[in-house]
């Protein structure tokens, strides 16, 4: 049986900076993120609103996607979050 995934973007509160990432929990991994619990550039940047993610039946493709987003322009990521989110509201609320 195939593992869920998922793919988010969170920012920082003036919307300026946009990290992606990948996890297979991601209620527990936004609380990471938003209670700063690991080192590294979402904690460095204040990257703790949750603006974009996606679901996937399988971790694999979720991974793939991820590394999709990854390789995209900050353009394109706007583009996304833009067509779900147009305000840019935490999402993590509705989780």
């Amino acid at each position: 049986m195939a593992k869920p995934g998922f793919v988010y973007i969170m920012t920082n509160k003036s919307n300026k900076v946009l990290y992606t990432g990948v996890t297979s929990d991601l209620v527990r991994r936004v609380y990471e993120h938003k209670e700063k619990l690991t080192k590294g550039f979402t904690a460095k940047y204040n990257c703790n609103k949750l603006v974009y993610f996606e679901v996937y039946d399988d971790i694999i493709e979720a991974i793939a996607r991820e590394k999709q987003l990854k390789a995209g322009s900050r353009a394109k990521k706007i583009d996304l979050i833009q067509a779900k989110n147009t305000k840019w509201e935490d999402l993590s609320g509705s989780l």
